[in-house]
């Protein structure tokens, strides 16, 4: 925890330990490392490398991983490439990058990451010129729903809500349909929300109004959205933030659970 905090000046040492508590929280796969790797020298850790791992929702037969901070003293640099090769080296994972800083982007491809997100789009779904909604209500997560809905998906709502983000049902007189946010805020003072996770990203521009009201009224006018492109649907400005995975399956757009975005709010 040390070593992080001096490796990222600009975070305080509560934040380390609220991350740390987080991933304690965190349910990590079987056989798989609860926090990632260090690197160790005479007794004294020197480089350190966080690891989330999961099962990707829906799908449980892929495993993805979240590398997330990572840090070496400046003397052991060049043992760095041995750390994240190590953290990398499972066929049966699917890595993702989701936070790059852009000089790191060309090493990050050099060990053989794609990108599969070009940024995300900023909007305000309460605009939204979709109206094909229907009566879609939308209530927090601790509420059963009253119509059909997947029991893994009402797990992955209320674990997310204890990480601190919004976790949201819109039902229809059908079906219940699942929502993630966190709370983020943009430029300094602008109050968004990143959308974490839903069943489709579909679904966010079908109930974009609905969904819309219930965070501005929660005080999250702005929604940020994983995006290739402009979102036909959805107002708003596209940002440039490339994310990253390697691996045989890459992760779908709308899909951030159980990363770092969700569980330490970066």
């Amino acid at each position: 925890m040390s070593l992080l905090a001096r490796g990222f000046p600009e975070r305080a040492r509560q934040f380390w330990l609220n991350a740390f508590v987080q991933m304690t929280r965190h349910a990590t796969p079987p056989g798989l490392p609860k926090y990632g790797y260090l690197l160790e020298s005479d007794g004294a850790v020197r480089g350190v490398i966080l690891l989330i791992f999961s099962s990707v929702p829906g799908e449980a037969s892929v495993t993805r991983c979240n590398l997330s901070s990572w840090y070496v003293e400046p003397a052991f640099r060049a043992y760095a490439p041995l750390l994240v090769t190590h953290a990398i080296g499972r066929k049966d994972v699917t890595y993702v990058n989701i936070s790059s800083a852009p000089y790191t982007r060309p090493t990050i491809e050099a060990q053989g990451f794609s990108r599969y997100c070009e940024g995300d789009l900023v909007t305000m779904p309460m605009l939204s010129r979709s109206s094909n909604a229907g009566k879609a209500v939308v209530f927090d997560a601790g509420r059963k729903p009253s119509v059909d809905f997947d029991s893994a998906d009402q797990r992955l709502l209320l674990e997310h809500a204890a990480f601190g983000c919004i976790s949201l049902w819109c039902a229809t007189p059908e079906r219940a349909y699942p929502f993630v946010f966190r709370p983020r805020i943009m430029r300094g003072h602008v109050p968004g929300a990143q959308l974490i996770y839903c069943r489709d990203r579909a679904d966010l521009v079908r109930f974009a109004r609905p969904l819309g009201r219930a965070l501005a009224w929660r005080g999250w006018p702005f929604v940020i959205v994983d995006a290739n492109g402009r979102i036909p649907g959805l107002l708003g400005w596209y940002r440039r933030d490339p994310k990253y995975y390697r691996g045989s399956r890459p992760p779908r757009l709308g899909d951030l659970a159980y990363t770092e975005r969700a569980m330490f709010g970066v």
